[in-house]
């Protein structure tokens, strides 16, 4: 059981850091910027890179809440 908690925690600690990294990496054109002082223009549906990012994103963060949930069961 052990190995299993060892190999859960590295699984978040690295699904922790690309999370963040991928979300940095985003635009700051798009969500509440504007509000912040950005821009204001027409919307843009994502395109290319920025449509990649964006479902990496979601998925990335549907890991994060499953692995978050296995350790809570688990541990």
């Amino acid at each position: 059981m052990d190995n299993l908690e060892n190999i859960l925690l590295f699984g978040l600690i690295a699904i922790d850091a690309i999370l963040v990294i991928v979300i940095l990496m985003q635009q700051k054109e798009g969500g509440l910027s504007t509000v912040f002082g950005g821009e204001g223009g027409v919307y843009r549906s994502r395109r290319g890179f920025a449509k990649g990012l964006h479902y990496m994103t979601i998925i990335l963060g549907v890991i994060f809440v499953a692995l978050n949930i296995a350790i809570l069961f688990l541990l």
